[in-house]
C-alpha cells in the first residue's frame, strides 16, 4: 500500500488546531447533470442505503438516477439563490461566524473550515488544505445534532478512509451528537419565539425531523430516541404542553416503513381535524436546504392547505443565528479542551521560542528546512 505524499515540513512551525463544519451536500448546480453525480455518489453510500450492493446497483443505475435526477433538479431550482445552493450558503457562513466567535472568545490559533460529506468542497480536499496549513488538531463537527448510521457514521468513515492513505495523521476528536446541548436547545427555543413575536402563534407546533427506515431503530440506531429528546427539551423550554406540539418524520423513500409518523399525512390530518393554523420547524437540519425550502415550506404547506388548513407557518432553520454561532462556539470549545487554544501573551513568546529553538536543532541535525 502506498501512502500520499506529504506536504513540505518546515522546523520550527507552530502546530495549529481546526473546526471542521461538514455538513451532508448537495448539488453544484440545480442541472440533471450535476444533480445526478450528487446523488449517484450519495445513494452509492453502504451508510445510507443497506440493501446487497448488486441489487443496489441496478435499481440506483437502471430506476433511480434515469428518472429521479431531472424531478430532484426542477425541485432544486425552486430554492436556488444567486449565490448558489442555500445548505452550501448557510453552512458557510456558519463556518465563517464560528471563526469569528472563537477567535472573539481567545481562540486565536484555531481555524474553522467546511467541508461536504458528498459533493463540495470534499472532506478529503478540506482535510488536505488544513494540514497543509500546519494544522495537527481536528475536531470534526457534523452538522447533524442527532446521531445516526446514516448521517454521522459516514461522515466517520470518510474520516477513516482518508487518512488510511496518509503517513502522518492528525490527532482527532469527533463530536459524535449534541441533540440536547444547552445552547443548541436555546438556539432553537429563540428562533421559535421570535417567530412567533412577528407572526403570532400556531395552535401546534409540529416537529419534523427527516426520517429513516424503521430498521435501523430495530438494529439499534439512536436516532429516534435522540430526536423526541430534542423535542421533549425544545418542549420544556418553550412551556409547551404535551398536546401543543408533536414529532413526525419526512422524507421517505421507497416501500419499506420509516419512522413514523410521517409528516405530509399527519399535517393533511391536523387540517381535517380542525386546525386552521400550524407552526413547522426541522430541529434535525441546522441549515434551510432542499428538504426544509421545497419539501416543507412548498409541498406539505400545499398538503395541509388542500385539507382545509389556514395558515402555514414554516420557521426556518437556526442558520447562522447570533444563538446558533454561540452553541456551535460552545459544542466546539468543549471539544478543544486540552488544547493549547488559548494562550497568554507570555506564553505564546514562549511557544515561539521553543519552536524558534527546535528548528535550529533540527537543521544541526541536517534537517534542510
Amino acid at each position: 500500500m502506498s501512502f500520499r505524499p506529504e506536504p513540505p515540513y518546515t522546523h520550527g512551525t507552530i502546530p495549529r488546531s481546526a473546526v471542521l463544519l461538514v455538513n451532508l451536500g448537495t448539488p453544484d448546480e440545480p442541472t440533471r447533470g450535476k444533480v445526478r453525480s450528487y446523488l449517484k455518489q450519495f445513494l452509492s453510500d453502504p451508510r445510507v442505503v443497506e440493501v446487497p450492493r448488486l441489487v443496489w446497483w441496478c435499481i440506483l443505475h437502471l430506476i433511480i438516477l434515469p428518472f429521479r435526477s431531472g424531478q430532484s433538479a426542477a425541485k432544486y431550482r425552486t430554492i436556488w439563490t444567486r449565490d448558489g445552493s442555500p445548505l452550501r450558503v448557510n453552512t458557510a457562513l456558519q463556518a465563517t461566524r464560528l471563526q469569528a466567535m472563537l477567535t472573539e472568545r481567545g481562540h486565536e490559533d484555531v481555524s474553522v473550515a467546511m467541508a461536504m460529506r458528498y459533493g463540495s468542497p470534499s472532506m478529503p480536499e478540506v482535510l488536505d488544505r488544513l494540514k497543509e496549513e500546519g494544522v495537527d488538531r481536528i475536531v470534526v463537527l457534523p452538522a447533524y445534532p442527532q446521531y445516526s448510521g446514516t448521517t454521522t457514521a459516514s461522515i466517520w468513515d470518510a474520516v477513516f478512509q482518508h487518512y488510511a492513505k496518509v503517513r502522518n495523521i492528525p490527532e482527532l476528536r469527533l463530536v459524535k451528537h449534541y441533540h440536547d446541548h444547552e445552547g443548541y436547545i436555546n438556539a432553537l427555543r429563540d428562533n421559535v419565539l421570535a417567530h412567533w413575536d412577528n407572526h403570532g402563534r400556531g395552535q401546534k407546533l409540529v416537529m419534523s425531523f427527516h426520517g429513516v427506515p424503521k430498521r435501523t431503530l430495530l438494529l439499534g440506531d439512536a436516532y429516534h430516541c435522540e430526536c423526541y429528546k430534542t423535542a421533549r427539551l425544545l418542549a420544556t423550554a418553550l412551556e409547551l404542553s404535551q398536546n401543543e406540539y408533536m414529532v413526525t418524520f419526512q422524507s421517505r423513500f421507497g416501500k419499506a416503513e420509516w419512522l413514523q409518523p410521517y409528516t405530509a399525512p399527519t399535517v393533511a390530518q391536523l387540517a381535517r381535524d380542525g386546525l386552521e393554523r400550524i407552526d413547522m420547524i426541522c430541529p434535525g437540519f441546522t441549515s434551510d436546504c432542499l428538504e426544509t425550502l421545497e419539501e416543507i415550506s412548498m409541498e406539505v404547506r400545499h398538503d395541509f392547505e388542500e385539507a382545509g388548513g389556514k395558515e402555514f407557518h414554516y420557521i426556518p432553520c437556526l442558520n447562522a443565528s447570533p444563538a446558533w454561532i454561540r452553541g456551535l462556539a460552545e459544542i466546539a470549545e468543549q471539544h478543544l479542551i486540552g488544547w493549547p487554544t488559548i494562550l497568554t501573551p507570555a506564553q505564546r513568546e514562549a511557544r515561539r521560542i521553543d519552536a524558534e529553538r527546535g528548528a535550529a536543532r533540527a537543521k544541526s541535525l541536517g534537517a534542510p528546512n
